[in-house]
């Protein structure tokens, strides 16, 4: 566990407890997903963080959203969204496909964005393209004499594709302000990371390119921001691109459709015992900066917050299909309605 010292980290108790508040609206918002995939109301595949939500939070919480930062997620990194402004509400809409949700019921999951309003873009598939469109972002913001940082979140299978090395060496030729997460977690879908990458780490990726590197324990939330904020520091700095290696594990399977038969049960034992929330909680009480009833409030709030998202998601409407062929053309008005 690392030490937790608010001199090294610059966070406040209130900070603190607002990356708590954030890691328990990702379990249990995800939690409450998971009950209404069951149900069938969930349209699509349903892709859970449970592990790993711990690096999604503490790194995104080092942006500066006030700045104009921006953070691009992947499917997996819904507490990076929250952290940005996201609404619990959009996201059970988007998994739903409800009429009012963000996309209007024609994309699902996370895949949408808030560029304009919170500080976040939706991702793509093709994930490793993720990183070139991160890079036009950071060039534009510089364009614009914006003092803004990007950061992008990408998994390690990921980071195998073309487009990512072009991405990553056209940002660190430009010196771009550009923070990348590499989320190690072990598989990309069912292929183990050994037979993905032959690097000792896949943080040594940095060296194809000259940008700074650093590895972290994403599964240590307090590490893991310290790290991004050093990051996000540099960047801001005019320093450019840092590539951090994020060594965490997703608990659950690729989604909820598959069972993760191709994991050693040993393993998911082994990275069980690193809950990133439980550990990140055991050291603020162990360092006097909370308590149970602290969590038990900010877990309370929770609920309720999830609650509130998912009754207003219920009685939504779905997609009317006279509207299927609305929004495809600037100029139309559909967007800005609702």
């Amino acid at each position: 566990m690392t030490e937790l010292s608010l001199e090294t980290h610059g966070l406040t108790r209130e900070n603190l407890l607002a990356i708590d508040y954030f890691l328990r609206l990702t379990r249990t918002l995800e939690e409450r997903l998971v009950a209404l995939f069951r149900q069938a109301k969930v349209i699509g595949g349903l892709y859970r963080s449970l592990g790993q939500e711990g690096e999604s939070v503490a790194a995104a919480y080092a942006l500066d959203y006030k700045q104009g930062d921006v953070v691009q997620p992947l499917i997996r990194n819904m507490g990076s969204i929250l952290v940005a402004g996201a609404k619990p509400s959009d996201i059970i809409k988007q998994y739903m496909a409800k009429a009012d949700s963000p996309t209007r019921g024609r994309e699902l999951n996370i895949h949408f964005g808030h560029p304009d309003r919170d500080g976040f873009i939706g991702q793509i598939s093709m994930l490793g393209d993720m990183i070139p469109v991160m890079a036009g972002i950071t060039l534009a913001g510089r364009m614009q004499k914006r003092n803004l940082v990007g950061m992008a979140f990408i998994g390690d299978g990921a980071s195998s594709t073309g487009a990512f090395y072009e991405g990553m060496n056209f940002a660190t030729v430009q010196r771009l302000p550009l923070v990348v997460i590499l989320e190690n977690n072990g598989y990309a879908y069912s292929t183990p990371t050994a037979k993905q990458s032959a690097v000792k780490t896949l943080a040594d990726k940095a060296h194809a390119f000259g940008c700074a590197s650093e590895v972290v324990d994403g599964n240590d939330v307090l590490a893991t921001y310290a790290a991004a904020k050093r990051a996000v520091d540099r960047a801001r700095a005019g320093e450019g691109v840092t590539l951090i290696e994020a060594k965490t594990f997703r608990i659950k399977g690729h989604a909820e459709h598959d069972n993760q038969a191709y994991v050693p049960s040993a393993l998911i034992e082994e990275w069980s015992a690193k809950d990133p929330v439980v550990r990140f909680e055991k050291a603020l009480v162990d360092a006097g900066l909370a308590a149970t009833s602290d969590f038990d409030a900010i877990q309370a709030r929770v609920r309720s917050e999830v609650d509130t998202a998912t009754d207003e998601a219920e009685r939504s409407p779905m997609p009317r299909p006279e509207e299927a062929a609305l929004g495809l053309f600037a100029g139309d008005g559909y967007w800005g309605k609702g």
